[in-house]
């Protein structure tokens, strides 16, 4: 592929959405009909941009200048600087598409310069892909100004802000265009990877632009003369634009194919392709690629000896060389012409031809003398501006350093200020658990509890009843025993706390006479080295007896349930007694401290649970209804984390 080409294949499949032509003028009618609607100014100049870019897919250079213009004469007016930017991106490409480089550097320059700052203070998605864009159209106009060491650094310059992003679609239109750039190096052994890298992601993502990797593929293998590859690839790509309908793409692939038929000696074939190449081109007005197909049919109907037909269309191309202004095809047209017209012993203008592509020639070494004179002094500037970058990112780094020491050391300090502060408190909580546990003692020994079970004792002693007597004071001694024991410890296992409300309840119910009976069960599955607080279950089974089943008509019943739910243990004290609300009213009658004690105590003490494990530590009450509302018992349940013995 010539370097004349390169221009619109770079530009085009750089930025291509959609193949279809008739996509895109719908699109572009949809965008005007919008523009008329709209009353916004900062919608107007948007619009005005999205018009010029789709004009860009139908190579329509001269629409894109209208518009972009008008988008860029709103933005100044109204001082849009990210829209000014984009509508000088766009009239960057424009003039580049017209060969107009000089321009088209100034606006992208402009836009470049924007972007840079603007991403730099912030740096967002949007603003990132702006930059990248601005880069990869730089690099375009590099290349068709042969300086390729420049659009090479474009090219990676907006490569990387696509992997930043993780663009993979973009990335693959990159890898394509560094190929490209390669190619017009003739590094062949260097474009391929790239090509290669961009046909993986392509496949990936099915993408129709897949049909140029193709045709780049297949060019250089072309160019190793490997010629079954080149036309393993040259078909592959012929059925992807048959898809897509892209007249440019389909012009391009015949010119290949006449590079590909001429280097196997298949001269008839070639020609045709080269002939259907300038048709196709003819159709798209595509002076580029008209320039390449009559130039290559010049130099085979030259071969052939067929001089007129090779005259006629190497001064075609040079007509269209000039017309786009690209001295390099000249200097080929003229040497042709100039062999032609000596072969034919026609040495005078012979002579003007050769002088002719000796003048074009030395302008376009003078200007290759000058552009390198100009990529040394970027490459010092670029260098220079390397050197001062590496200083300013090493005081940087130092600077980081220093900072993250000074971080580190106040992190340091206010760690110890924390870990102080939470052993203060945890000291703190520890001694109100100790204070509230004694208190939680003198509950469970409090003197009407102590002078009732003497009372009983005595009564049965009285009414000589002897081994109730003993019995009785057995159970009382042994509850007097386990609940001073009980109280010098945090947490005691779940059988040790069963064992305590047996002897209690089998207490209370020797001194009530068997007014109710109860019962205690643990689920199978809890462990025996599972832990909870001393003397915490007693007050609410006390209450169960005196304000539940001792009030009730005929025999109670209690029951006492340990089981395990969500990673916490369930205590569950159920009685069948008057209900939770009519205990309230008779509490209210009769006013019982100790209980209201209780229940203060052990609420506080769940809380100091709940804030030194950091788990749920709650109890509930809830009254047992029937159907009809009536109250037939009280259900406390009480919610402890899951601690255990060590």
């Amino acid at each position: 592929m010539s370097k004349i080409y390169h221009i619109f294949f770079l530009l085009i499949f750089l930025y291509l959405k959609s193949n279809s032509l008739y996509s895109q003028s719908k699109s572009i009618d949809s965008l005007k009909v919008a523009l008329k609607s709209t009353k916004s100014d900062i919608d107007k100049a948007n619009l005005y941009n999205a018009i010029a870019n789709q004009y860009k897919f139908i190579s329509n250079p001269d629409l894109m200048i209208v518009y972009a213009n008008k988008a860029l004469q709103l933005s100044q007016k109204l001082n849009l600087k990210k829209e000014e930017a984009h509508a000088k991106l766009i009239l960057g490409n424009a003039n580049t598409f017209l060969g107009n480089y000089a321009k088209s550097l100034k606006y992208l320059s402009e836009a470049q310069t924007f972007f840079e700052n603007e991403v730099e203070q912030y740096p967002d998605e949007e603003l990132k892909k702006g930059l990248a864009k601005v880069y990869g159209s730089i690099s375009i106009v590099y290349n068709e100004k042969s300086q390729y060491n420049t659009a090479l650094n474009y090219n990676f310059k907006s490569l990387k802000i696509y992997e930043e992003l993780k663009d993979e679609v973009m990335c693959a239109k990159l890898y394509n265009n560094i190929g490209v750039v390669y190619k017009s190096q003739n590094s062949d052994e260097k474009a391929l990877p790239y090509f290669l890298k961009a046909k993986t992601i392509q496949q990936k993502f099915n993408d129709n632009n897949i049909a140029v990797t193709y045709t780049n593929i297949g060019n250089c293998y072309l160019k190793q003369n490997k010629f079954s590859e080149a036309f393993s690839f040259y078909q592959q790509a012929k059925k992807e634009i048959d898809k897509t309908n892209n007249p440019r793409w389909l012009g391009e692939l015949y010119n290949n194919l006449g590079l590909y038929y001429k280097a196997i000696k298949q001269l008839n074939k070639a020609e045709k392709n080269w002939r259907m190449a300038i048709s196709t081109f003819e159709k798209n007005d595509d002076i580029f690629g008209m320039v390449d197909s009559h130039r290559e049919l010049g130099k085979l109907y030259f071969e052939q000896n067929k001089l007129q037909e090779a005259i006629v269309n190497v001064n075609k191309a040079i007509d269209l060389s000039k017309k786009i202004d690209v001295l390099e095809q000249r200097v080929l047209g003229e040497k042709i012409l100039s062999d032609i017209y000596k072969k034919q012993n026609n040495t005078q203008l012979a002579f003007e031809h050769f002088q002719l592509y000796s003048q074009a020639k030395d302008s376009l070494i003078n200007k290759e003398n000058i552009i390198k004179t100009v990529e040394e002094e970027m490459k010092f500037e670029f260098e220079k501006k390397e050197i001062l970058l590496k200083e300013e990112a090493q005081r940087h780094k130092l600077q980081i350093i220093f900072f993250g020491l000074i971080g580190l050391l106040l992190f340091g300090i206010a760690f110890l200020i924390y870990k102080k502060n939470q052993q203060q408190k945890t000291l703190k909580l520890q001694k109100e658990l100790a204070e509230y546990e004694q208190k939680a003692l003198h509950l469970q020994m409090n003197p009407h509890f102590v002078f009732n079970c003497l009372s009983s004792i005595s009564s049965f002693i009285v009414n000589n009843g002897k081994e109730s007597a003993i019995l009785y004071l057995a159970k009382f001694a042994k509850l007097m025993r386990l609940t001073l024991d009980y109280s010098k410890e945090n947490l005691i296992p779940i059988d040790k706390e069963i064992e305590s409300l047996q002897n209690y309840l089998e207490l209370e119910q020797l001194r009530f006479n068997n007014k109710f009976n109860f019962s205690i069960t643990k689920q199978t599955e809890i462990d025996d080295d599972i832990g909870l607080p001393s003397l915490l279950l007693q007050p609410f089974v006390e209450n169960a007896i005196i304000h539940g089943v001792s009030l009730k008509e005929g025999v109670g019943q209690i029951d006492v349930v340990f089981e395990l739910h969500n990673n916490s243990l369930l205590c569950s004290v159920i009685d069948n007694g008057i209900g939770y609300k009519q205990s309230l009213i008779n509490k209210e009658k009769f006013l019982d401290v100790h209980k209201s004690m209780a229940m203060e105590i052990t609420q506080r003490r769940l809380q100091m649970i709940e804030e030194t494990t950091k788990q749920k530590a709650v109890f509930a009450i809830n009254e047992i209804a029937d159907e009809y509302g009536v109250a037939q018992g009280t259900e406390v349940v009480i919610t402890l984390p899951l601690q255990y013995i060590k």
